[in-house]
């Protein structure tokens, strides 16, 4: 049974949009075999400019599906999110369902739900690791790590903290700034 959790900022959750996106939403029963027990976390936004964001998480036992989507109309943006989540259902569906015939589990966790083969099959080799490099990670902040990264033309780096001596990340995020991992 999926559970919902509905938030909204700088908006009134009313009955009729509460509505809209459990119906939405419960439209992806038909790609589990059970319902799983899922709580499913939404948070409604509308910003000064009536731009609306929805955001929808749902945790998995074997995986967390998440997406968001921006619009200028609340419903619209749930319809669009829906199909993301959809889209990464098919593409996890063949990599989950194996996991769960390897840890010894008869029944699989997603249900084959009639479409087009090919194009699980092309999503399924998008996880394929085509590439792989090996380097030593030299000891730096993280200013230089950026201007590396910069340089390298990445939109992430991986290095050695010269202060901590841990392995940290960082990345460009979409709004042009960066951002930090560090790892314990």
């Amino acid at each position: 049974m999926m559970n919902y959790n509905i938030r909204g900022e700088n908006i009134e959750v009313t009955p009729a949009i509460r509505d809209y996106v459990e119906k939405k939403v419960s439209k992806l029963d038909r790609y589990f075999n059970e319902t799983p027990n899922a709580n499913v976390h939404v948070n409604l936004k509308v910003y000064q400019d009536k731009t609306a964001k929805v955001e929808i998480t749902i945790p998995l036992p074997s995986l967390v599906l998440r997406a968001e989507e921006t619009n200028l109309d609340m419903y619209a943006a749930v319809d669009l999110i829906v199909d993301k989540l959809e889209r990464q259902i098919r593409k996890h569906k063949t990599k989950v369902n194996r996991k769960f015939r390897e840890r010894g589990n008869t029944k699989e966790f997603f249900a084959n739900v009639a479409g087009n083969g090919a194009a699980q099959d092309e999503e399924e080799n998008d996880l394929e690791v085509v590439r792989t490099k090996r380097f030593d990670l030299k000891p730096m902040d993280s200013e230089e790590a950026v201007l590396q990264m910069n340089l390298l033309g990445h939109s992430f780096f991986v290095y050695t903290d010269a202060d901590t001596n841990s392995t940290n990340i960082v990345y460009r995020r979409k709004d042009g700034k960066y951002g930090l991992i560090e790892t314990n």
